[in-house]
């Protein structure tokens, strides 16, 4: 996700959003860094499609499934992984080259915010900012880079 912005003081600003596969590692995770792998999950995944199978495999023929406890099934299954998607956390970018006339200097702004519903608007809100005062907002989730 993209966007062009022109800031108060002329400069051109690309402001971006895109999803982190990973949270990034901050000090108050450092001690809950330490799950070094996705084995139990893969586990745990694995258990669930063996039992589901044997499930089915010993159905009796004369059981008549109602089509709501099928629906139910598919809508527990799929919850956590619909949860996961929509959670992910998103580094969100504002950047400028800086002016021609060079008055200002190069600039970057980086964050992060969760969620892929709230990312638009915090996308959104930015681009207003930066149009009406030349810089993203001090108290949003983007810092100035060094």
């Amino acid at each position: 996700m993209n966007r062009r912005v022109q800031g108060l003081d002329g400069r051109d600003w690309i402001v971006r959003a895109q999803m982190e596969w990973r949270r990034p590692a901050t000090v108050e995770d450092f001690e809950h860094d330490v799950a070094g792998s996705p084995a139990s999950g893969v586990a745990m995944l694995s258990v669930t499609l063996l039992l589901a199978v044997i499930l089915v495999a010993w159905l009796p023929d004369g059981v008549v499934v109602p089509a709501w406890v099928v629906w139910g099934l598919l809508l527990i299954a799929l919850f956590f992984p619909l949860r996961w998607v929509l959670n992910r956390p998103w580094g969100l970018v504002a950047e400028t080259d800086g002016d021609p006339m060079g008055e200002h200097p190069p600039e970057r702004w980086v964050g992060v915010v969760t969620g892929m519903f709230r990312v638009r608007g915090e996308v959104t809100k930015v681009a207003k900012t930066i149009q009406r005062e030349g810089l993203p907002d001090f108290d949003g989730p983007l810092h100035p880079m060094e």
